[in-house]
């Protein structure tokens, strides 16, 4: 390759219109996805079957609303991670893919957000039944960084770090 030392004449990007793009786009897109609604489908279907349980009866009124609050949180994570599809379907063909990439970008970040809420939930949850310890919340707490440094802080630090200005 050549160029100069600091490389500044190195060509960056791809050489793809803006419809080209959009159509890459969506397709890694639609691969990051299929991988977050696996995850959020076999919790929230976990998340359905507590309540028919014996014990959820038997379980104190705290621990009830925070399944409460989990299954809601399971519902509304899997809606968004299942949003870019219904998007995709509804404006297929209609020429705003570049739009709808936008758009079922947005729906997916979200619905990420959404299934760390519903994890770091059940977690507490299955936690506290399981174990009733005050460490229970600085449990939880460590595996909510844990998510966040590898879901977020190390994806924005990369994107930081080595994108052009």
């Amino acid at each position: 390759m050549s160029g100069t030392a600091d490389g500044a004449d190195r060509r960056r990007g791809r050489n793809e219109t803006e419809e080209e793009r959009a159509d890459r786009m969506w397709v890694e897109l639609l691969q990051e996805v299929r991988i977050a609604q696996m995850g959020v489908q076999i919790l929230f279907g976990f998340l359905l079957t507590v309540v028919f349980q014996p014990k959820y009866a038997d379980l104190p009124h705290t621990d009830q609303v925070i399944y409460i609050v989990t299954v809601v949180l399971g519902a509304a994570a899997t809606g968004l991670l299942i949003g870019p599809v219904s998007l995709h379907r509804l404006v297929s063909g209609r020429r705003v893919k570049p739009q709808a990439v936008r758009w079922a970008s947005r729906l997916t970040l979200l619905g990420l957000v959404l299934l760390l809420a519903t994890t770091t939930a059940s977690l507490l949850l299955i936690l506290r039944v399981a174990t009733h310890d005050a460490f229970v919340p600085w449990l939880v707490a460590g595996l909510v960084g844990w998510y966040l440094l590898w879901w977020f802080v190390l994806p924005l630090w990369v994107r930081h770090r080595y994108t052009s200005r």
